[in-house]
């Protein structure tokens, strides 16, 4: 019975794993083959298949919704959208111009 529950749970990690996003910034470095490699393991446990599931689910952000005020600083209110829009254009190969970097325009 242990291992029928054992493989079960090796299923739906393996599953959570595949649907996985890429990341782009560390192409030898995935955190999906971790949770492959973990799929493996003798001693999962239920907990660590239902908090994996939560990671990739947002569970978190969804239960606990951060406030605007918490989202647009009133020192820097472009902040974490330029941050965003930083790793978007990052992920694509595109970069700033030398002279926005050394005049910190964004």
């Amino acid at each position: 019975m242990a291992s029928a529950t054992t493989k079960q749970l090796s299923t739906k990690l393996a599953t959570i794993a595949g649907t996985w996003t890429k990341d782009p910034f560390r192409p030898n470095l995935q955190l999906q083959n971790f949770l492959k490699s973990l799929a493996n393991h003798p001693k999962l446990t239920p907990q660590a298949v239902e908090a994996t599931r939560a990671l990739r689910d947002n569970v978190m952000q969804k239960k606990y919704p951060l406030s605007q005020k918490m989202l647009r600083p009133a020192s820097s209110p472009l902040y974490y959208e330029r941050l965003v829009t930083g790793f978007e254009r990052s992920a694509k190969g595109v970069g700033r111009p030398w002279w926005k970097v050394f005049f910190g325009i964004w």
